[in-house]
């Protein structure tokens, strides 16, 4: 089934916001010191997540979209109470940028004020987009 040609918009601007997410949330993560640095990347991880399943769901609504965003954030931050995610980064170490691997409460946090950031975003740049459009001849 084709996409309708909002849709196919959306998601290359989504896809490209993801990208640009990747990008900062590796140069705070890397580069930038501190403890406001990790909680800007724990947002940014959120926030890469609702736009991902943006990007697979494109037809949900936003508030789905930022709920299922900090919920998966929050399931992946307590499965670090469990050791498992500490465990993989020692046999894997790139898993501990997905997995992370020790708990903050903090965190949770961080992935509430991400998911409600990009929701809110979402919302102000979609109906600014479709207010353009509606203003563009046919």
């Amino acid at each position: 089934m084709a996409l309708p040609k909002t849709l196919k918009s959306r998601r290359i601007a989504l896809f490209i916001a993801a990208t640009d997410v990747v990008i900062v949330g590796l140069v705070f993560h890397f580069f930038v010191p501190g403890d406001l640095a990790n909680l800007v990347s724990d947002a940014l991880y959120t926030v890469l997540v609702y736009l991902v399943l943006a990007l697979i769901l494109p037809l949900a609504k936003r508030h789905w979209l930022a709920l299922a965003a900090f919920a998966i954030s929050a399931v992946i931050e307590l499965s670090q109470l469990t050791g498992v995610p500490e465990q993989l980064a020692v046999s894997f170490p790139p898993s501990r940028l997905i997995f992370g691997t020790t708990f903050s409460a903090l965190d949770l946090v961080a992935y509430a004020v991400g998911a409600a950031a990009v929701y809110l975003a979402d919302r102000v740049l979609s109906e600014r987009a479709t207010q353009w459009r509606a203003t563009q001849p046919e």
